[in-house]
């Protein structure tokens, strides 16, 4: 008799703070002109529905916004055995996130709160909370845990939400494919307007002053690092060579759709494939051709790789200074079309590989315990399964 698998945590809670950013970014987005209107709660939470200004496209982002919140959290508390109230609690915490945000809109002159707004997104919430009995019903969630303990070591929580917010990452223009973390020119501007007019003005050193761009090499490079970086990261907490090799398949056609996707978003869709240039062509290839060669390579040894490549690639892109392409992209989602969507983009693209190095290094923290804990599991299990 073998001893029982480690059952995996479920990835909804890392995902519901993540959802949550993304929805009061959508909802207070640009934080600016904060003030008091003369404008009662109750003059919004009374007024008739529907109001006036309505259109169906509202209708349907209200109740999509808030679906998938609901369905994070109702399959969070399913996980925990909250079968019966899962729902109820989904749509109690979605509900009552969506009526702060429309309080908080009475505050900014550039957003109108909506009584019908929150009626939706309580819809919402209700209806992507009820998708999990259902799922369950028809047996996907079984099924998704295990295709999750085939593919995944059990403490690969972590690793899985990463890799599924890195797609999401590329959609927000990047000045390299795929180079996400490139802040450090922007974390310049934030201390030079902090320390402007102080006595540490002058203290401020002009070390991000990059003038000469990439060169070819250096953006094959970037481009190589980019897309083994994830795959080093699935490596780590991935143990089959052939769902490895799966798993690099997915990575390299899930960047190169979700980089089409954002240069056609920020330039238009006759523009959506322009960033595919030699040089990003053959960085793809090598990535590819590299990863498939270390599909064997040890667990340790990727995570090696990993900080190694982060380190490397966030040094690489930092030093090299954005195209004007990349500038009239960043304002078309400052302040054009993307405006709602602009923060959570923004600082998914920044801070992507810095919690990917935050991650491995937690992990690595727990390793031993991990180590112990499994050669517990296997002496314990080596008695009954000799009787």
């Amino acid at each position: 008799m073998s001893a029982p698998p480690v059952e995996p945590r479920t990835i909804a809670w890392p995902l519901v703070p993540v959802y949550v950013a993304l929805i009061i970014f959508a909802s207070l987005f640009p934080f600016a002109g904060w003030r008091t209107q003369g404008i009662s709660p109750a003059e919004f939470l009374l007024a008739r529905i529907p109001p006036p200004y309505w259109t169906w496209f509202d209708v349907w982002i209200n109740v999509a916004g808030y679906a998938p919140l609901g369905l994070l959290l109702s399959l969070g508390w399913w996980r925990h055995g909250w079968v019966k109230t899962g729902w109820f609690w989904a749509l109690c915490v979605g509900s009552l996130l969506s009526l702060a945000m429309e309080f908080l809109q009475i505050f900014l002159p550039l957003r109108v709160s909506s009584n019908m707004d929150w009626l939706l997104n309580s819809i919402g919430t209700l209806l992507g909370a009820l998708l999990v009995p259902l799922l369950a019903w028809l047996g996907i969630l079984r099924r998704w845990r295990d295709v999750r303990a085939r593919w995944f070591d059990a403490d690969a929580r972590g690793a899985i939400v990463l890799l599924m917010l890195w797609p999401l990452a590329l959609l927000f223009p990047a000045a390299q494919p795929f180079g996400l973390g490139q802040v450090f020119d922007r974390l310049e501007m934030w201390l030079v307007d902090m320390l402007e007019n102080s006595a540490f003005e002058h203290w401020m050193p002009n070390f991000m002053q990059a003038t000469e761009p990439l060169s070819p090499i250096g953006q094959l490079t970037a481009v190589l690092l980019g897309l083994l970086i994830p795959c080093w990261l699935a490596f780590s907490v991935m143990g089959s060579v052939t769902r490895r090799m799966v798993m690099v398949a997915l990575v390299v056609l899930g960047g190169i759709a979700f980089s089409a996707l954002s240069s056609s978003l920020s330039y238009g869709p006759l523009y959506a494939w322009d960033w595919l240039d030699q040089p990003t062509r053959l960085g793809i290839a090598l990535a590819v051709a590299l990863a498939l060669l270390q599909v064997g390579m040890p667990r340790r040894y990727c995570v090696l790789l990993l900080l190694m490549g982060l380190m490397i690639d966030i040094n690489l892109l930092n030093q090299s200074p954005p195209s004007p392409y990349y500038a009239d992209a960043l304002q078309s989602w400052e302040q054009g079309r993307f405006i709602r969507f602009f923060g959570l983009g923004q600082w998914l693209s920044w801070l992507w590989p810095f919690a990917v190095i935050a991650y491995v290094l937690l992990r690595l923290g727990r390793l031993p315990a991990v180590v112990a804990a499994r050669r517990r599991q296997r002496s314990a299990a080596a008695p009954a399964d000799r009787s």
